[in-house]
């Protein structure tokens, strides 16, 4: 057994990038080299680079979709797109990004990766069940693909009944399929995450030495096994009715179309904390690394982090309110969606009390950092206008829901996979990305998300409905604001898929640590052995134990060889 302690040299730079590093010999990429050796594989860092080639193939995709909306939106007489191609359109953007990028991208991707090595383990507890999960994943793809090229969905992504069970095109049944079946993925990834964390940590790896972006996943997996089967139960329904006649939400048929919207939005909200309690804990590991120093209020971080996934499942009537429940009903949901709101405050205000007097790095990672906060917070509060009952009926399937979402969901879950898929990055690849177009990039992308979203919340609030392909023409100046910002959104967003892959080739071998970062997943390799470390960890410091600077320091004038080991 190798005990690892903590060197007094926590607080230093990262290397200067002329330093020569040498990539290991031996590492997850290159053992057993080969194609059959991935489509086989039972490494979770490879299994995590499936998942990341998979997002990325329908990030894309899902981005087209909404390249075309937004320039059949930049006129008001709907001249490019026609009504019907227009529904299909925003409804499958809908699909791709919510159920097969968003979702599954910190988990799948840096969860998948990092977990085991955060805890000073080998592997996750189940390796076969994580590859089967990829393979679900995928095949769940195929059948929502077959639908997009069959014809189109144009349910709208929530499937809303009985349009979905009885006037749709004939492709539910199979996107529902494709869901239904994407969603065993989310489950058995949720289940191998909470086995891995409770039983592999390492000797000395105590709960409350756990990074907080592992606390943040334990809690994402709680809602993935809860949560998943009752939107894959809710849409095989759909299915079934369709298929079968069957009366569970057609009226025709006497079912409930409002049940429908219980069950979708009972799993949805909580869907939401899928997408973001990962994207907070990065954050919190970006936070507390770039500016070295422990995160304020750790163990409340920690908690509110389960606080959102218990309580997340409580205030799914928020989306409901015009939708005939009880005026009762609704008034304690409202009163539980502003309670909901208070653990996430609690982890904006201690990264920001973390970020006081801290040795703060401008680096890519923590410039996605600060746009994370930014974005997520405009996001937060207006999420609590639509908690507001009176307002909620005034804006209700407005551009203003749009644009509340995208801040929570782009803003938020987007900005910080990019900023963790940075800062793990020399993880990875075993190489750096060139430092200067990943802030140039970091900057567009909070701009152009800005430019493109914000004026969403103006044409909501003066009464713009979503999902028209056409509108009145006073709406036209803010439609050409955002879309205009989309363009710039889009170039920000295809910087990083460049030069990340000519960084795979072309990039500097990075060090084991050139953050100068705490945590057991840096004092391995980069890119890190087959079974993540050459001899088992034995964990002796507390989560982010950084040692303060002295006045006597200059960070300047420190060498690569300060660098922790």
């Amino acid at each position: 057994m190798q005990e690892i302690t903590t060197p007094n040299t926590h607080h230093a730079p990262a290397a200067h990038p002329s330093v020569i590093h040498k990539m290991p010999r031996v590492h997850y990429l290159n053992a057993n080299y080969g194609w059959r050796s991935w489509l086989f594989t039972v490494d979770h860092k490879r299994i995590g680079i499936l998942y990341l080639v998979s997002i990325t193939f329908y990030f894309v995709l899902g981005g087209i979709y909404a390249t075309l909306i937004r320039l059949e939106l930049a006129t008001p007489q709907g001249d490019l797109l026609k009504a019907e191609t227009y529904n299909k359109f925003f409804t499958q953007h809908g699909i791709i990004m919510v159920f097969f990028f968003l979702i599954p991208s910190i988990p799948a991707v840096l969860g998948n990766f990092l977990i085991p090595i955060m805890i000073g383990a080998r592997d996750v507890a189940f390796p076969k069940l994580n590859l089967a999960s990829w393979y679900i994943f995928n095949l769940g793809g195929f059948f929502m693909l077959y639908a997009v090229i069959n014809g189109g969905v144009d349910t709208g992504w929530t499937f809303y009944t009985p349009y979905s069970s009885q006037f749709a095109l004939g492709n539910v049944a199979p996107a529902a399929l494709g869901i239904f079946i994407a969603g065993f993925s989310s489950i058995l990834t949720g289940l191998n995450f909470i086995v891995t964390i409770h039983a592999m940590r390492a000797p000395g790896m105590t709960w409350f030495r756990l990074p907080l972006f592992v606390w943040a996943l334990y809690a994402t997996a709680i809602i993935q096994i809860l949560g998943t089967p009752v939107i894959a139960i809710t849409l095989a329904a759909v299915g079934l009715e369709r298929l079968l006649h069957l009366g569970i939400f057609d009226p025709a048929y006497g079912g409930d179309p409002v049940l429908f919207q219980h069950l979708f939005w009972f799993y949805s909200h909580p869907a939401v904390y899928i997408m973001v309690l990962p994207a907070m804990g990065v954050v919190s590991e970006l936070v507390a690394n770039m500016t070295r120093k422990r995160i304020f209020g750790y163990t409340f971080v920690a908690f509110a982090s389960i606080a959102i996934a218990v309580f997340g499942f409580m205030v799914w009537g928020h989306h409901m309110f015009v939708s005939g429940q009880g005026m009762y009903a609704g008034m304690i949901f409202s009163f539980l969606s502003f309670a909901l709101s208070i653990p996430s405050a609690i982890k904006v205000f201690n990264w920001t009390a973390t970020l006081y007097k801290g040795s703060i790095s401008y680096d890519t990672p923590m410039l996605y950092a600060f746009g994370f906060v930014g974005l997520f917070t405009i996001g937060g509060l207006t999420g609590l206008f639509l908690a507001a009952m009176g307002l909620d009926v005034h804006v209700t399937d407005t551009y203003f829901v749009i644009a509340h979402f995208h801040y929570i969901m782009v803003g938020g879950a987007l900005m910080a996979y990019l900023g963790g898929l940075h800062f793990w990055w020399p993880k990875l690849a075993g190489r750096m990305y060139p430092e200067g177009w990943g802030r140039l990039s970091a900057l567009i992308v909070f701009v152009g998300f800005n430019l493109t979203f914000f004026p969403q919340f103006l044409l909501g609030y003066a009464g713009m409905p979503r999902r028209y392909h056409a509108y009145p023409e006073e709406y036209q100046v803010l439609n050409v604001m955002s879309s205009a910002g989309a363009s710039i959104l889009a170039v920000g967003l295809a910087f990083p898929i460049i030069y990340l892959i000519w960084s795979m080739r072309y990039g500097p071998v990075a060090s084991a640590n050139p953050w100068g970062a705490i945590g057991l997943e840096w004092t391995t390799s980069s890119p890190p052995p087959t079974e993540n470390f050459d001899h088992s960890p034995v964990v002796t410091w507390e989560a982010y134990g950084f040692r303060p600077l002295e006045e006597s320091e200059v960070v300047g004038q420190m060498t690569p060889d300060d660098r922790p080991a």
